[in-house]
């Protein structure tokens, strides 16, 4: 045998590292009560959780929860007009029926989404909502459905792939036009500063759908050859970086109003997305420019040696690799700029967390403050924890780390 097969033979035969099973009275003891001080401090420990726990629980059974329900439709989408709100659910209902025909086309990290927020739709139908509110949410899973049973049946054909970017690339835009209205049929929804939890989810989109883009350039453009580029992509990146966002906000919502002409004046809520995405493409260039930094040299001089100009390299060999090593500080941006549209309420857009005000405006729901902060962190938390995951997922799938 030579020195492999061996290697093989003794992996193979290779027993498991022994295994002690410790029983819990004796693992107590070792662990928590192995000295007179570790006993006084785990029993001062377990008072103080088990205090904090069963308040919580108290507050928990007490707490007014109906001002949720009472003013759902406020906190997820402001004073969107009732009878325009079937368009957001065809914006969601669309989002649906996508996540369901690549979970149907590929399987694997969609598949378990689109899953996912079928099974969240159910469940939330079965919750004490207005009948007509349980038979929007179903129509959730029904859109996810059919979109799975079509992405399955074209699974494998190239038009179908191909159908599916193209989808995906115009789905932003649709929905932004149901959403916002053109004139006619879809009458342009005016005057709205109240936009609730809808706000948080544009602005998130609209900011990552951008600022990946500018911030690959920017970081691209740090790095040329030509000075003049690179100048200015340093500038703009050490600028935008050295101000805190919410001052750039209010620049945007008081300066640019001063300094532009009213015919040429962009929206408020439209600079206020714009702000947002030039504050994240700062930081996205360095998240990429470390990526490019890891890449050795030899990368560069394969691609040269098989006639690959300094374009193509970046491109097709250089950039994959550096976005790959990158992913974990990519999605950390993106949750940061999820998280950063909740002060669009500095600039009088109230999303869902400074919408709160209104609410207690009311009468009847003083003193639910904390009912509602407890909501917004729950909804806040699952959408960052479901970037996190796909996050991990991806990197588990590319094998960031392992190899």
């Amino acid at each position: 045998m030579d020195e492999n097969q061996l290697a093989g033979y003794a992996d193979k035969n290779q027993l498991p590292p022994p295994s002690e099973r410790i029983p819990a009275i004796r693992w107590l003891k070792q662990n928590l009560f192995s000295s007179w001080f570790n006993a006084i401090l785990t029993i001062v420990s377990t008072a103080l959780i088990m205090t904090i726990v069963f308040g919580l629980l108290r507050w928990a059974l007490e707490a007014r929860w109906e001002v949720i329900p009472a003013n759902l439709k406020l906190l997820l989408v402001g004073t969107y007009p009732v009878e325009h709100l079937w368009r957001v659910w065809a914006v969601v209902y669309l989002v649906a029926f996508l996540l369901g025909f690549s979970s149907g086309a590929h399987g694997g990290l969609m598949r378990r989404v689109s899953t996912t927020a079928a099974l969240v739709s159910v469940v939330l139908a079965v919750l004490p909502f207005p009948w007509g509110t349980r038979g929007w949410l179903l129509g959730i899973a029904v859109a996810a459905a059919a979109g799975f049973g079509l992405g399955y049946l074209g699974k494998g054909i190239r038009w179908c792939k191909r159908l599916e970017i193209a989808s995906w690339i115009l789905s932003f835009p649709i929905s932004l036009i149901f959403l916002n209205g053109v004139g006619g049929i879809l009458p342009v929804i005016k005057g709205r500063t109240m936009w609730g939890f809808m706000l948080n989810l544009i602005g998130a989109v609209v900011g990552i759908g951008l600022s990946f883009p500018v911030g690959v350039l920017l970081a691209l453009g740090r790095r040329s050859r030509l000075p003049a580029i690179r100048l200015v992509c340093t500038a703009y990146i050490e600028i935008i970086r050295g101000v805190p966002l919410i001052s750039l906000l209010f620049m945007a919502s008081i300066m640019l109003q001063l300094l532009l002409p009213a015919s040429v004046r962009p929206d408020l809520l439209i600079r206020a997305m714009l702000t947002i995405t030039a504050f994240s493409a700062a930081y996205m260039a360095e998240n990429v420019r470390g990526g490019l930094q890891a890449i050795p040299q030899g990368q560069y001089e394969a691609a040269y040696a098989v006639g690959l100009n300094r374009a193509l390299t970046t491109i097709l060999i250089i950039l994959p690799q550096a976005l790959r090593i990158v992913i974990p500080a990519i999605v950390g941006q993106f949750i940061a700029l999820f998280m950063d549209t909740t002060l669009f309420g500095f600039i009088a857009i109230l999303e869902l967390l400074n919408i709160t005000r209104s609410i207690m405006g009311n009468l009847e729901w003083r003193g639910t403050i904390f009912e509602l902060y407890v909501f917004i962190g729950i909804v806040f938390w699952i959408l960052c924890y479901s970037m996190s995951y796909v996050s991990r997922r991806i990197e588990k799938t590319l094998g960031v780390g392992e190899r």
